[in-house]
């Protein structure tokens, strides 16, 4: 049975953070003609052309210097990983083998994709979710 935490649920910080990466992913798109794809930007910072390193550099360094500046003015949430390091391990593994299958992660597939209706987007963005709950209803009925 599934129960919703009512005095840890916050949909309007949920709806904020939403509305900020849907405006960020626009203004790349529009100001840049970029889609926000983190495995496609963070892919581009390896190889040797010079022309769109800026823009991607900055990207990922906002990625990075958010958390910093957030906590000038409030407290990060607590972080607690109820898993081993071996298991992160072999998840981000499988993670990044999905990525490369799908020519693309979550923000690419999920935000701006189904964004554009691409119907490769759409695929992905169904394989992935259906794939995750299987997961952890595996992983926390059957295997638990």
């Amino acid at each position: 049975m599934m129960i919703i935490d009512w005095t840890h649920f916050t949909p309007w910080s949920a709806l904020a953070g939403g509305m900020v990466i849907g405006i960020a992913t626009a203004i790349l798109l529009l100001l840049a003609g970029r889609i926000a794809g983190i495995s496609g930007i963070v892919g581009g910072l390896f190889k040797l052309s010079r022309g769109d390193m800026g823009w991607r550099l900055a990207f990922v360094s906002g990625l990075i210097l958010a958390p910093f500046i957030w906590r000038l003015f409030h407290d990060l949430p607590p972080i607690q990983i109820d898993t081993s390091y071996a298991a992160l391990a072999l998840a981000g593994l499988i993670v990044g083998l999905g990525t490369r299958y799908g020519s693309g992660c979550t923000s690419g597939h999920g935000v701006c994709g189904l964004s554009r209706l691409s119907p490769r987007s759409i695929v992905a963005t169904l394989v992935f979710m259906t794939t995750g709950a299987i997961t952890v209803y595996l992983i926390r009925h059957l295997l638990s």
